[in-house]
């Protein structure tokens, strides 16, 4: 087992403004601890394309996060803009994550075909988006998490299995 170093973001206006309690971004936090992963950071942003991608831009290359999620901002509403913000980030898309997961969760709900999710590496680091409720967030961490682990390994230049 690698033991990971997990990034969380979670991108909500109301949050940040104080006006809502952040249940998505503690629920990953729960979720990375119980595999025994270290949260390497938590940031809460409003919905704001610059300050998301730095925030993804600390995360990966200060606080050496191995992944990073980001939680929310990922629908249809003009001030969703985690997609643009983690392709600003991103030096290459991982395409298969966020189809994967968007497969997992049609089955769960139609309306994952309103995600618009997406992954990307930034050097060593893996950057995920997830939807922002608390349900869909932890749906979608259960989808990945068992090869987040070799998806590192094979960034950090090791051989597939």
């Amino acid at each position: 087992m690698t033991a990971l170093r997990i990034g969380i973001i979670t991108s909500s206006d109301s949050c940040a403004r104080g006006e809502n309690t952040d249940g998505s971004g503690p629920a990953l936090q729960a979720l990375a601890e119980e595999r025994g992963w270290t949260i390497a950071g938590y940031r809460l942003c409003a919905d704001d394309r610059s300050a998301l991608t730095a925030a993804i831009v600390e995360l990966a290359d200060i606080e050496l996060a191995d992944v990073v999620f980001t939680t929310g901002g990922t629908g249809f509403s003009p001030r969703d803009i985690a997609p643009e913000a983690t392709i600003d980030a991103c030096d290459r898309l991982a395409p298969g994550i966020a189809e994967h997961i968007r497969a997992q969760s049609a089955k769960v709900t139609p309306r994952a075909m309103l995600s618009r999710g997406v992954a990307g590496l930034r050097g060593r680091t893996l950057v995920i988006n997830v939807p922002g409720s608390v349900k869909a967030a932890r749906e979608s961490f259960g989808f990945v998490a068992d090869q987040l682990e070799h998806a590192v390994e094979m960034m950090a230049g090791g051989g597939h299995d």
